[in-house]
C-alpha cells in the first residue's frame, strides 16, 4: 500500500450547476477518494461567488474546498477525472502535508526561542493551555458569584 499523503483540492463548480448535479459530483469525488483506502478530512463548501476574473462565459462559480488524505495513484486518477467532468470550470489539487510539517516545525523553534529568553531574563515558564483554562474557569466563577 502507498503512504498516505494530505492533500487539499479546491474547485469552482459552473454556477448553472443544479444542486443535484454539485452532489453527485461530490459523491464521485468522494468516490475515488476512497476506492483508494483515502479518507476525506474536511470539506467546506462556499458556496456561490464571484470569480476573481472571467472564466469562458463565467463570472461566478460554486466554490468547494476539500482536505484529504490519499496515495499519489489516486490523486492523478482524480485530477484526470475532473478535468473530463463538464461541471467543472477550475480545480487545483496540492499537497499540504509537508507545508503543515514545516509550520509545526518553525512554531516549535519559535516556542523553545520564547522559552529560551524568558529564562534568560528570570521569567516564570509560560503557564500551559490547561492552567489558563483553568485560571479563565476561575475568574468566571467568581464573576458569577458576585452577580
Amino acid at each position: 500500500m502507498a503512504a498516505q499523503k494530505q492533500y487539499e483540492l479546491v474547485y469552482i463548480a459552473s454556477p448553472e450547476a443544479t444542486e443535484d448535479q454539485l452532489t453527485e459530483l461530490q459523491t464521485l469525488i468522494e468516490g475515488i477518494v476512497t476506492k483508494a483506502n483515502g479518507t476525506i478530512d474536511k470539506a467546506d463548501v462556499w458556496g456561490r461567488r464571484r470569480l476573481a476574473y472571467q472564466i469562458g462565459r463565467h463570472k461566478e462559480g460554486h466554490y468547494v474546498v476539500l482536505l484529504f488524505s490519499a496515495a499519489g495513484e489516486s490523486v492523478k486518477e482524480l485530477d484526470r477525472r475532473l478535468k473530463v467532468n463538464d461541471t467543472i470550470i477550475r480545480h487545483l489539487i496540492v499537497r499540504v502535508d509537508e507545508e503543515l510539517q514545516k509550520a509545526a516545525r518553525a512554531k516549535a523553534r519559535r516556542d523553545d526561542e520564547t522559552r529560551r529568553r524568558r529564562v534568560a531574563r528570570g521569567l516564570p515558564p509560560e503557564p500551559t493551555p490547561e492552567e489558563l483554562m483553568a485560571k479563565q474557569a476561575a475568574l468566571e466563577n467568581q464573576d458569577d458569584a458576585e452577580v
